[in-house]
């Protein structure tokens, strides 16, 4: 079987976009070829925004915070969408901080704990959802729709254990919940059968996701 591993680490280059008000987008990521320390940044509109220590976020209101720390998207679903796209996909695109091998990020299940290299351990929260920026970014006919309508967002996560983290280093689950509910699952849930998240009101997760479950129920 092959080990799980961190293939690129990635960090914001800022870029001016007209996708938001903000003005400026962080989505632009570019591998880094040394250690980023990596810890919890705190609440979404008034923390470090990012866990990556040297990344940045300027969408504060809908990017970032404990529950966002860290999005990690794997190099085998980008190797899906070019197939689709017809185009290369360099790791960090879609604006994750790591790009991983041989993990199932979209498979694993929702509070489900990773330690990566030695200390960091992360645990994840929900998929990413796309945006406007991410539309802009892409520069594809109706890609919002046409990413979410696939069960391949990725994984936001939160820090558990604080650490460094560099290219190369080993991915091990350390936990995976009985509950059965995926990243991939959620995500559909979210965009096209809301009212399944009713039931992850049940499940140990964050209660800050479940804020966020609730506002998408309205209840």
């Amino acid at each position: 079987m092959t080990s799980a591993v961190v293939l690129q680490v990635n960090l914001a280059v800022p870029e001016k976009s007209n996708a938001k008000h903000v003005g400026t987008t962080g989505i632009n990521k570019q591998p880094v070829d040394h250690p980023v320390a990596v810890r919890a940044p705190g609440p979404k509109r008034t923390g470090l925004h990012s866990g990556l220590v040297g990344d940045q976020i300027f969408d504060v209101e809908h990017h970032g915070g404990d529950d966002q720390a860290v999005y990690a998207y794997a190099r085998e679903d980008y190797d899906w969408w070019e197939e689709r796209l017809g185009r290369k996909l360099p790791g960090g695109l879609f604006g994750e901080n790591l790009t991983t091998a041989g993990l199932d990020v979209n498979g694993a299940m929702l509070g489900e704990t990773w330690r990566i290299g030695d200390e960091l351990v992360l645990q994840t929260t929900f998929g990413r959802i796309p945006c406007a920026t991410f539309q802009w970014k892409m520069a594809e006919p109706q890609w919002v729709k046409r990413f979410g309508a696939e069960r391949r967002p990725g994984a936001y996560l939160r820090v558990v254990r604080p650490g460094d983290v560099q290219a190369g280093d080993r991915i091990e689950i350390l936990d995976r919940p009985g509950h059965g509910v995926s990243v991939a699952d959620g995500f559909h849930a979210w965009l096209h059968e809301p009212e399944l998240l009713r039931g992850y009101l049940d499940l140990d997760l964050p209660e800050t996701l479940k804020e966020d479950f609730r506002r998408r129920l309205k209840i």
